[in-house]
């Protein structure tokens, strides 16, 4: 129950932060992507405080090689955060919800190709047909912003490279 009610706290906590990402950069059109993020790593170092004072985590005194290990992620999250920030600040909410889930393809692709994971006929067709929406976008897109579709792949490619990082942990 204790493990439901922390992982059910964590999502609830992630998709406030994310849909507060996307109403403060989209439709209040802040453009100042650097101190978003300084606050999100500020609440998210509280939160983890937070979480360690009550027992939820366990912070050790890690050693040098255990904290060069996670460098590599700690620098592909900031740059998600950075380039996703960037990129909703150019596009539309539905446009960039569309590019990043993406990154859901690819890492799918990834697992079927190299790591020769089953996958369901199902999830293949619908990996396929997102990419077909996707590779249409730009030429259907009113508002289109080559610096804000820049901004996302760069996100993705973060996305992409955290993902197999985290795998090859």
């Amino acid at each position: 129950m204790r493990r439901c009610l922390v992982s059910l706290t964590f999502c609830t906590c992630y998709l406030a932060s994310y849909l507060t990402n996307m109403y403060v950069l989209s439709v209040l059109k802040f453009t100042y992507p650097t101190l978003f993020q300084g606050r999100q790593t500020l609440i998210g170092g509280l939160l983890l405080h937070v979480s360690w004072k009550l027992g939820w985590v366990e912070i050790n005194n890690s050693s040098r090689s255990d904290v060069l290990m996670w460098l590599p992620a700690s620098v592909l999250f900031v740059g998600i955060i950075y380039a996703g920030s960037r990129a909703l600040s150019r596009l539309a909410i539905p446009v960039f919800l569309t590019l990043h889930n993406v990154a859901e393809v690819i890492i799918c692709g990834h697992q079927k190709c190299f790591q020769k994971e089953k996958t369901s006929l199902a999830k293949i067709c619908s990996a396929l047909f997102l990419l077909a929406t996707t590779g249409s976008l730009p030429f259907h897109d009113s508002q289109f912003d080559p610096d804000g579709y820049f901004w996302a792949v760069i996100h993705l490619f973060c996305l992409y490279a955290s993902e197999i990082h985290q795998k090859m942990q």
